[in-house]
């Protein structure tokens, strides 16, 4: 089982990316990079949005 603070994180992560695809917002390299880098150590976390109308 993942310690909280890496749940926390991944939990962060999910939310974050979910943000972004909500509202279309537009990300710059490091921004993409370093939730992928946090991805990887979630396993099976999942990311769900709604588009904004």
């Amino acid at each position: 089982m993942a310690a909280a603070g890496s749940e926390a994180l991944c939990r962060y992560g999910a939310e974050w990316t979910a943000t972004k695809l909500r509202w279309g917002l537009a990300v710059d390299e490091a921004e993409r990079d370093r939730p992928l880098v946090i991805a990887a150590s979630c396993g099976d976390t999942a990311v769900e949005f709604t588009p904004a109308p």
